[in-house]
């Protein structure tokens, strides 16, 4: 009989050294991760205006990175007539120079009178290095694109455009055809088939969602909320479930920034009309698809003069441990950038 066991041994090691079926990630975050991610990122000090407009413009929307051995910020400019993109530039992320527009108006093109950027492919890691990934050799933004004039007027898509340095105030060379996403496409959902608005797109290495590149960006259907696409080659992409993932009933959820804290994948986004003003919060996940959402006190909200009416669309870092929350402020200096601390930093 000893021959015929040596003969199934190797069949069962085999079978003993086949790896484990991976489990499923969890669909919710327990509270105490919760209330440690806010400890983490709260920022209670406010430093005040960074960054304002020049001629009675408005700016908005800072997405602040990493290149060389400074730091930069892109933002966007309205005049009256639509959302341009612009950079500035910092060595200390507190004090800023602006540098010039980097999707300026073009005519003749769907997206002729709004194009507003946010880069795209940082690195997402909590204490990382800040620096814009490339796909094909390049630097990418997404922008949310119109051809009307005003203060977001019109059918609002998504663009995509890149560059070969993004620490250069040239425009940036925009992905020629149609939008990548738009509320015309057949397969929009019912929570986006009126306009899109600000995107954020992120490398997963991991494909937790069997693509690399992962897209959040939110929409309007009947009110706003937060939904999210994936690509496997950054210019065609699919969405990804049918309903948002972010969803608070009413009003506004938007502007979503992803970065990665532990095994905890953190979106800052803000909230407008279903509390009252407008003001900046988070929601945790573990696997890029299910959300938890923070109920406890807001990382930002009205509280100076100078974001009275309004503190939100958030952009967050941290840097050699402190952590920069940089945020659109509506008060008495119009549409400014401010930015809050998690440590009180003198002017």
């Amino acid at each position: 009989m000893l021959p015929r066991y040596v003969s199934l041994l190797p069949a069962l090691l085999a079978a003993c050294a086949t790896d484990p079926a991976p489990q499923p990630l969890p669909t919710t975050v327990p509270q105490a991760a919760m209330e440690e991610i806010y400890q983490t990122v709260r920022t209670p000090y406010k430093y005040g205006v960074v960054l304002e407009g020049e001629d009675g413009d408005m700016v908005d929307s800072p997405s602040v990175f990493r290149h060389g051995d400074r730091w930069y910020m892109v933002y966007i400019i309205f005049d009256g007539r639509g959302y341009e993109t612009a950079l500035a530039e910092s060595d200390d992320l507190l004090h800023w120079t602006k540098r010039g527009k980097l999707l300026p108006f073009r005519d003749g093109a769907w997206d002729a009178n709004q194009a507003a950027g946010y880069v795209a492919l940082q690195d997402h890691r909590w204490k990382g290095s800040y620096e814009l990934g490339q796909h094909d050799g390049r630097y990418w933004m997404s922008y949310l694109g119109g051809g009307s004039t005003g203060y977001e007027k019109g059918v609002l898509s998504i663009g995509l455009a890149s560059t070969d340095d993004p620490s250069t105030p040239r425009p940036w060379t925009r992905f020629e055809g149609n939008p990548v996403l738009s509320p015309q496409q057949p397969d929009a959902r019912p929570f986006e088939d009126v306009t899109l608005y600000k995107s954020h797109i992120l490398h997963d290495e991991s494909e937790t969602l069997g693509a690399p590149y992962v897209m959040f960006y939110n929409a309007k259907g009947e009110y706003e909320t937060i939904g999210m696409a994936v690509s496997d080659d950054m210019t065609t992409w699919r969405r990804h479930g049918s309903d948002p993932v972010i969803d608070n009933g009413s009003g506004i959820s938007g502007d979503p920034q992803i970065t990665k804290i532990g095994d905890l994948w953190v979106m800052f986004y803000f909230g407008a009309f279903w509390e009252p003003n407008a003001f900046d919060t988070f929601a945790c996940s573990y696997d890029l698809e299910h959300w938890t959402k923070w109920t406890g006190p807001n990382l930002i909200e009205p509280s100076e003069p100078w974001d009275q009416k309004y503190a939100h669309k958030p952009w967050v870092i941290v840097h050699d441990d402190v952590v920069y929350h940089f945020y659109n402020a509506v008060g008495d200096q119009g549409r400014v950038i401010a930015l809050a601390t998690s440590e009180d930093i003198p002017k």
